[in-house]
């Protein structure tokens, strides 16, 4: 029997500013028995969704609604190595509280790029080097979260995402499962937010007239309806890692459908 009865797939952009509407923000939800369809943004005089408007479509979505399962194609923490060298401790929540002060992208009018400049925040006190890959880059040979201004990078997407999960967590709190933060074993009836890496995917699956982006959502939803209709997700929900690799993915974070 499924775990959950939506599947909700997002690519994501850093481009801009959080109320940008940009093209490259694309979304698709799945049912249980239903095939994966785009989702629209929500009304507005805006073409494209916003970063500021997927967070608080989704808080609308899953408070109170049946358990869905949501992956959001940028990464959700650090490096080991970052902590180590800020001496933040190893709590992503409060990972999350100090990246935001350094790195408020969520605010109006403020993009990657202009905290990279200096513009405002303190991102140059945040930092970290692109030879710093996490656990599960290395397992899914995906770019460094500090590898900006290269073909294929999630470094942008990733400053701009991270404060958006913290206010997402903030508005749903223990409502809302946050993979593998809260646990590896998500507890039965709750939705969960995960971290994806579309690559994995979207060639597997026929376009069918889908751009890139559109691709992209579309397969993150489909292959997780598939994999918990096939009663796969808890063998991804505990991956095939080691004790201590265990302990340093839980600060890291990592990518679902990696076994």
């Amino acid at each position: 029997m499924p775990h959950f009865s939506r599947y909700i797939g997002i690519d994501y952009s850093g481009a801009e500013t959080a109320s940008s509407s940009l093209p490259g923000l694309r979304v698709y939800a799945a049912g249980a028995e239903r095939p994966p369809e785009e989702i629209a943004p929500t009304p507005s005089p805006r073409k494209h969704w916003t970063r500021r408007g997927i967070a608080e479509w989704l808080v609308a979505e899953l408070r109170g609604a049946p358990p869905a399962l949501v992956g959001i194609d940028h990464a959700f923490s650090f490096p080991l190595r970052y902590f180590e060298a800020h001496r933040l401790r190893p709590d992503w929540a409060g990972f999350l509280d100090d990246f935001q002060r350094h790195w408020p992208t969520d605010e109006e009018h403020t993009s990657v790029n202009s905290v990279r400049q200096g513009r405002v925040g303190q991102g140059a006190l945040r930092t970290g080097q692109s030879r710093w890959r996490r656990l599960t880059e290395e397992r899914s040979r995906a770019k460094s979260v500090f590898h900006f201004d290269v073909p294929g990078s999630v470094a942008k997407s990733t400053h701009a995402g991270l404060p958006w999960l913290r206010f997402i967590r903030g508005q749903l709190g223990p409502r809302v499962h946050f993979w593998p933060f809260d646990g590896w074993v998500p507890p039965p009836g709750r939705s969960v937010v995960a971290e994806v890496y579309p690559a994995l995917w979207s060639r597997g699956f026929p376009a069918e007239g889908r751009n890139e982006h559109q691709q992209d959502a579309y397969s993150v939803a489909l292959w997780m309806q598939r994999a918990d209709a096939a009663g796969g997700l808890p063998a991804y929900f505990e991956p095939h890692l080691t004790l201590k690799e265990k302990g340093v993915a839980q600060i890291e974070g990592w990518i679902l459908g990696l076994a």
